[in-house]
């Protein structure tokens, strides 16, 4: 256990020291806090905003799920991906032009400040809803952690969201979105090479590919079945076509999420944003690939029980299969993927509750104190918030892209919606989610999907009733 806990310490120190000497090149500015002076390379852009979507969630929520569900779970993967992918397509470069256009820090200003407008009830709005769900999701990031540390060396699990948050605090005030995107960047690459680690060791363990694929088919005689209506609520048969869409809107959502946006609004030119993508997509489609694989090979591994808690599969499975010192380098993923998203969600939270609350750039000293404040709202939510990881997540992600992405889209579009419509769109995307999470019926499907229908739709009747001028391209 030692060499576990010293293994887990290095490689969170070497992340830690990363941040830090990203200090040398930040400057006293909420500018370059917030938006790193529009400077970062595409590269770290691109293995950044990987790794900032790729959180705890992943490696705690979707592996958890991936165990109780079976191989219909790479629906999630299928959707998200490709919802991702066609919006970015036509949506990052826009972006980035606007975010220079607008000179402004934050994705909230930017979508107020589109066309040269200044939509402050708007802003203020839609840092509000920043404030309360990035927290919300920061609070799961740390939860994820939490849980990570209490399986492996049974530490209470207020534990690792308080580690979490003491790394997070000083990722950010060495270097603010700068430090962020170098750790996230070595972070992408310890989070995959533990990833790998674990498939390859537990397919060794179950006897080889042949033999693991034969156990599978043996667990259910749905567990293996693509076709996802063998999962639970899905059978009546628009079920699984609905599950299906509901993770392509998932994918959607992404350009609704101010802490992955940012990482394009930040690139050094606008020119960037398609090599930005290579790296982005690239990554993206082998973690998660990896990530099905494990939570299928886990539930051969480790019996089903009433007392086991799926979403610790990934950290049960390292224990029982790997030496010590390799324990440590996947806990250390496990914390990295927590720590990658952590840090991105309270410097949008931050500027949230600063510049996007206030409508105009804030002083350093501000904005770093609304910092300390957020990490202080998610470790709270963290130590007595709801535990399920999976759930806190997929709740908060289909808020916020149900309250972003319609406008942003709209806006890439062309369309000049008013204020008041740009409101009126975001209050309908928040009552519909919510109602969508009040019938049992429509539990396992994504949320956000029908808050960006409603959305839209509130769009299209807006600008029937003349409150949208036409398309302006350009």
């Amino acid at each position: 256990m030692t060499t576990t806990i010293i293994a887990f310490l290095l490689c969170l120190a070497g992340f830690v020291l990363i941040g830090i000497l990203s200090h040398r090149y930040a400057r006293s500015s909420s500018s370059d806090y917030l938006m790193a002076s529009s400077s970062v390379k595409p590269w770290l852009a691109g293995l950044s905003a990987v790794a900032t979507n790729n959180s705890g969630y992943m490696f705690i929520g979707v592996i958890g799920y991936t165990y109780t569900t079976g191989l219909p779970a790479v629906w999630l993967m299928v959707g998200w991906l490709l919802g991702d992918f066609i919006m970015s397509s036509f949506v990052h470069r826009r972006l980035r032009e606007r975010t220079a256009n607008t000179g402004q820090n934050t994705f909230p200003g930017v979508l107020a400040n589109w066309y040269g407008t200044d939509f402050r009830a708007y802003r203020r709005l839609a840092g509000l809803i920043c404030f309360i769900f990035l927290g919300a999701y920061a609070a799961a990031q740390l939860n994820a952690g939490s849980k990570a540390l209490h399986v492996l060396f049974d530490w209470p699990l207020w534990a690792g969201a308080v580690i979490g948050a003491v790394i997070v605090i000083a990722y950010c005030f060495a270097g603010g979105i700068r430090a962020a995107i170098w750790t996230d960047a070595a972070q992408a690459i310890v989070m995959i090479v533990a990833m790998f680690l674990m498939l390859w060791v537990a397919i060794d363990h179950l006897g080889g590919f042949g033999v693991t694929w034969q156990k599978l088919n043996q667990v259910s005689p749905d567990y293996m079945n693509l076709w996802p209506g063998a999962v639970a609520g899905l059978s009546s048969p628009w079920g699984p076509a609905l599950f299906i869409v509901g993770w392509l809107f998932a994918g959607f959502s992404v350009i609704g999420q101010p802490h992955i946006m940012i990482r394009f609004m930040s690139l050094d030119s606008a020119a960037s944003t398609n090599r930005a993508r290579v790296y982005y997509y690239a990554w993206y489609v082998v973690f998660y690939l990896v990530a099905n694989s494990v939570g299928l090979l886990s539930r051969l591994l480790i019996p089903e029980t009433e007392a086991f808690d799926p979403e610790l599969a990934l950290p049960t499975l390292a224990v029982d299969l790997l030496p010590p010192v390799l324990v440590g380098l996947v806990l250390a993923g496990v914390f990295a993927a927590t720590i990658s998203t952590g840090d991105s969600l309270v410097l949008a939270c931050s500027a949230a509750v600063t510049e996007d609350a206030m409508g105009k750039t804030q002083k350093l000293w501000r904005v770093k104190t609304a910092t300390v404040s957020v990490v202080a709202l998610a470790l709270g939510i963290a130590l007595a918030g709801p535990q399920n990881v999976f759930d806190l997540v997929v709740v908060s992600w289909g808020v916020l892209g149900a309250s972003f992405a319609p406008l942003l889209l709209v806006y890439v579009i062309g369309y000049r919606p008013s204020e008041g419509l740009a409101i009126a769109m975001v209050i309908a995307a928040l009552v519909a989610v919510y109602g969508w999470t009040r019938i049992s019926l429509l539990a396992e499907y994504y949320e956000g999907m029908f808050g960006i229908i409603v959305a839209l739709a509130v769009f299209a009747l807006g600008r029937m009733l003349g409150f949208s001028r036409s398309r302006q391209w350009g």
